[in-house]
């Protein structure tokens, strides 16, 4: 019998990990994937495991998975990215909280591949919120990045991590970086957020810091010290973008 599950995942050109993705998830009475153009084979791999494809033009991170929740018609939603993998132990937890239904939603620690393998088990994993109770969640559509669900009720957060191959390369985490800073950088602009030299001075220090030391990358050798230092720029990024959207506002009111 079928876990009373829909997941839901947004892509745009996934198929290098999709089919990782849509394995672990097959135990699920639903999948749903709203998809952005893919032009490769992201969709053809979607429709071999099941799930039903809706095409749709790309509305932003937050507002594009406030969509695809939308199509859930299950009691329970899980949301992963192509680019992610529900593991057995995250599996067992997620059937055991469904029977006991003492709370409304579950936070996973995330499994980060980084340059072909997993870091230390000594390196601190971060978190997310990915399984809740369809009708209690949705997202704040103000965020342009780093979107997560907000749910009514009680969250229960438990050490079972996920897979995520998204970090799989340098190339590609400074390209999502990018991408993500300039958004980040965008929403502060818009909401109001002023620009801070002293941010813009101590953001890379201070997460460096925070990374390699309170996060424990160390523990990971070489492959530690290039993420601390890639995340470290990535918050460097995000204040020197809002400091440039604020001198290019000043230009255009000249």
């Amino acid at each position: 019998m079928k876990l009373p599950i829909s997941v839901f995942i947004i892509t745009l050109n996934e198929e290098a990990h999709l089919e990782k993705t849509l394995k672990s998830v097959q135990d699920c009475a639903e999948i749903i994937v709203v998809d952005s153009g893919s032009t490769d084979k992201t969709c053809s791999i979607a429709q071999k495991y099941g799930a039903q494809v809706i095409h749709h033009e790309w509305l932003g991170y937050a507002r594009q998975k406030q969509l695809a929740l939308s199509y859930c018609s299950q009691e329970w939603a899980l949301n992963l990215d192509g680019d992610e993998e529900l593991t057995p132990e995250c599996l067992s937890s997620i059937k055991k909280v469904i029977v006991d239904d003492k709370y409304a939603c579950v936070r996973f620690k995330r499994n980060d591949i980084f340059i072909g393998k997993p870091l230390s088990k000594w390196s601190k994993k971060p978190n997310n919120l990915r399984f809740y109770k369809s009708k209690n969640a949705y997202f704040d559509e103000s965020r342009y990045v780093h979107e997560s669900a907000s749910v009514k009720g009680k969250e229960l957060y438990i050490d079972d991590a996920f897979n995520h191959y998204g970090y799989a390369t340098i190339n590609s985490l400074n390209q999502k970086n990018n991408t993500y800073s300039t958004l980040k950088a965008k929403e502060k602009f818009t909401k109001g957020k002023s620009f801070s030299t002293t941010k813009l001075v101590l953001a890379f220090p201070l997460f460096f810091c925070k990374e390699y030391f309170l996060q424990r990358k160390f523990m990971s050798g070489k492959r530690g010290f290039l993420l601390a230092v890639i995340k470290a720029y990535y918050a460097f990024s995000k204040e020197a973008k809002l400091y440039e959207c604020y001198e290019n506002s000043k230009l255009q009111n000249k």
